[in-house]
């Protein structure tokens, strides 16, 4: 009878504590609650096998987010992935009547967003939701930094066009 794996000591606390960040970081970078659970259990996978060799434990987030971008932009790459298409949109809990108006943008930049294409939309979930610097955004996503600018400005410039919205697209990334 095979014994089932053990988490690493720590591994635990870590992943109770992040494991729904990360989950919504990944429902950013894909639009899909399931292939962001796909991606979140992806970069947890990695991290338990990868976890005895961390040496600064002060680092995981940033390990955990390399992986998620990796896992995300591998997945874009599948011929399968790029043909097929979720309609299908739950909420996690029902918006009460004030929340309307802030679902329904919410909802509007979500699709907008699902129209980049995925390297400027990693681009833009690492800068503007994850706050990270250039060089950090460059450096997760193995690219230069002039490559993670040009993203982000044509990225925005996209999301404006398909907005109408020249003032609320860096605020809605970031709420």
């Amino acid at each position: 009878m095979p014994r089932e794996p053990v988490p690493p000591p720590g591994f635990d606390d870590y992943f109770a504590a992040r494991r729904d960040a990360v989950r919504r970081t990944a429902f950013l970078l894909c639009g899909d609650w399931h292939w962001a659970d796909d991606l979140t259990q992806a970069a947890f996978m990695r991290l338990a096998v990868s976890w005895g060799r961390v040496q600064d434990h002060g680092a995981l987030d940033a390990f955990v987010r390399t992986c998620l971008l990796r896992a995300y932009l591998s997945e874009t790459r599948r011929a399968w992935r790029r043909r097929e298409l979720t309609h299908a949109e739950v909420p996690d809990q029902p918006a009460g009547p004030d929340d309307a108006e802030r679902s329904a943008a919410r909802a509007a930049f979500t699709a907008a967003l699902g129209q980049l294409p995925p390297r400027q939309r990693a681009v833009l979930v690492c800068r503007y939701y994850q706050d990270l610097s250039v060089a950090a955004t460059a450096e997760a996503m193995r690219c230069s930094e002039g490559t993670v600018k040009s993203h982000a400005a044509r990225a925005l410039a996209r999301l404006k066009e398909l907005l109408g919205d020249d003032e609320g697209v860096r605020h809605d990334i970031s709420a």
